[in-house]
């Protein structure tokens, strides 16, 4: 467990998103720190931004606008150093269209595989004060898709932390260690326990 703080085991907060994956990513790496999340499915506004905290920061301020009460917002994404950091900001439109096959094949004859995904969750409390916390995981970019685990890009991104493994091809409590979605909400946790504790 990374952290011992009774008083959260009170603390429900809403998680803004309609990808089951995100969320039991999420819950089960705020649950350590005894923070309850639920899932709300809501469509967000996801404005377009090079800033994957821009993106996160206006969409929760507007969903806690509309739903009054303390929510998270999550964006993420996958830079690739000899693409100039694309997809970035783009990945889940990138996913949708040309998918892990479409990567690979921009990839194709690139020796240098370089490559990290960013997490920004977004926090906004009820009374509209928000923070913005990140979370980044490097690695490379597989030669090929690796495993059956995981979602999105998963099978092609092999973090440093992860033993040649690709996320997809880790253990579910593996990969909520060393991902950046974990980092980022780790570091949401610890800061809510802090702050909360004043």
């Amino acid at each position: 467990m990374w952290l011992s703080a009774e008083f959260l085991s009170d603390v429900e907060i809403a998680f803004i998103t309609r990808n089951k994956h995100k969320f039991e990513e999420a819950k089960y790496v705020l649950s350590l720190m005894g923070v309850r999340l639920i899932q709300v499915p809501m469509k967000r506004i996801e404005i377009q931004s090079d800033d994957l905290c821009e993106i996160a920061l206006f969409g929760v301020k507007d969903a806690a606008e509309k739903l009054n009460r303390p929510v998270i917002v999550e964006d993420a994404g996958l830079f690739i150093e000899s693409l100039g950091g694309f997809p970035g900001p783009y990945s889940s439109y990138v996913f949708k269209t040309i998918g892990l096959s479409g990567i690979l094949k921009l990839m194709r004859g690139v020796s240098d595989r370089r490559a990290w995904f960013e997490s920004a969750v977004a926090y906004c409390d009820s009374s509209g004060e928000c923070r913005v916390f990140k979370g980044v995981a490097f690695g490379e970019i597989a030669l090929e898709p690796r495993g059956s685990g995981g979602f999105g890009f998963d099978p092609i991104f092999i973090p440093d932390e992860g033993d040649g493994l690709t996320f997809a091809e880790m253990e579910f409590e593996h990969k909520c260690r060393i991902s950046h979605r974990a980092k980022a909400f780790k570091a949401f946790g610890m800061w809510l326990a802090s702050h909360l504790a004043k």
